[in-house]
């Protein structure tokens, strides 16, 4: 996968906005306003993903293009390889689940929002 259809798969998810606040070279992705993704854009070797504690461990097991999120807590964060170690349909699964997970922890408000944006089919821009 490139970063033009990594990009183009993370803005498809709801109400999901992009943003360089760590500079520009790092791509974030975000829902309310807290990260989900992030990425380098110019090499685009590898991506930061938010994952439950346990799996994050057993994925680093599993799969050898699945490491400690770099610059990230290492506990919640993994850093996915983008060298085709790992497939895209893997890629976009966990990079669905980081952003349900973000999404899942977002505060009540914020969520109620969110569906209601759904149900009525259109988005917040100040998300």
């Amino acid at each position: 996968m490139n970063l033009e259809d990594y990009r183009n798969y993370c803005l498809s998810l709801p109400h999901v906005t992009e943003a360089m606040p760590f500079g520009e070279n790092t791509l974030v992705f975000k829902i309310g306003d807290k990260l989900f993704s992030l990425t380098d854009i110019e090499m685009f070797e590898s991506v930061n993903l938010k994952c439950e504690p346990e799996l994050a461990i057993q994925l680093r097991e599993q799969y050898s293009g699945v490491l400690p999120g770099y610059h990230m807590n290492k506990k919640h964060w993994n850093t996915v390889k983008t060298n085709g170690s790992i497939s895209d349909d893997l890629l976009k699964q966990w990079t669905l689940d980081s952003y349900e997970l973000v999404r899942k922890g977002l505060p009540a408000k914020i969520r109620e929002q969110l569906n209601v944006d759904e149900k009525n089919g259109g988005t917040q821009s100040w998300l």
